[in-house]
């Protein structure tokens, strides 16, 4: 499996993501949307950063549950409810305590949405993996 990143010139500097990423493979992961809630399905707080943090831990069992790891994630998606200039510094110190100081880059979108399937879910992170 080989994942490309890309960031072209003429397009604004990618800074924590890739612009674009072109994965090369025969078998596709897609884990569905993360929350930020425990085993037992309880919240983890009500902040973006505690929720964003468990969501990404959660991500990365699914992701190691399907043979994969965050070396293979070629999209990740984040749908985040009261989303402000906060969020992505959350974003990177979760990401930084969940895969370490250099967290990988691959394509990423947040979108801001009014709400979530529980009205306590601050976030919510849905990837796709290329394996070979």
């Amino acid at each position: 499996m080989t994942i490309t990143r890309i960031d072209p010139d003429g397009l604004a500097p990618a800074i924590g993501y890739s612009q674009v990423t072109v994965a090369e493979g025969t078998r596709i992961v897609h884990v569905a949307g993360q929350v930020g809630i425990t085993p037992d399905g309880k919240i983890v707080g009500p902040d973006h950063r505690s929720q964003i943090e468990q969501a990404l831990r959660n991500l990365k069992l699914a992701l190691e549950a399907a043979g994969a790891s965050d070396e293979d994630v070629a999209k990740v998606t984040l749908y985040v409810v009261d989303d402000g200039p906060e969020v992505l510094g959350a974003l990177f110190e979760a990401s930084a305590a969940v895969w370490g100081p250099e967290p990988p880059t691959n394509a990423a979108t947040l979108v801001g949405v009014a709400a979530l399937a529980d009205p306590e879910y601050k976030v919510e992170i849905e990837a796709t993996a290329v394996l070979t």
